[in-house]
């Protein structure tokens, strides 16, 4: 099983979605809360990435925002 990051914020609306989905959906993830651990900001600065949730589910391969289109291929 591919192992999948979420990048996340306190009270980001967006990202308690993207975990709940992700639980409800039996998917395990990693999550990252970039208000604890604020190192996190740089790396997703570098990789482009400007706002949260940020999923990771492969080397190079990540999206940004709430979308449960691609959380759903998660689950395949």
């Amino acid at each position: 099983m591919r192992e999948i990051t979420v990048y996340t914020k306190n009270n980001c609306m967006q990202c308690k979605m993207t975990k709940r989905f992700l639980s409800e959906h039996e998917i395990p993830f990693v999550e990252h809360n970039i208000n604890t651990n604020p190192e996190y900001i740089d790396t997703l600065k570098e990789q482009g990435f400007q706002s949260v949730p940020v999923v990771k589910f492969a080397e190079d391969k990540a999206v940004s925002g709430f979308r449960p289109d691609v959380l759903k291929q998660l689950a395949i």
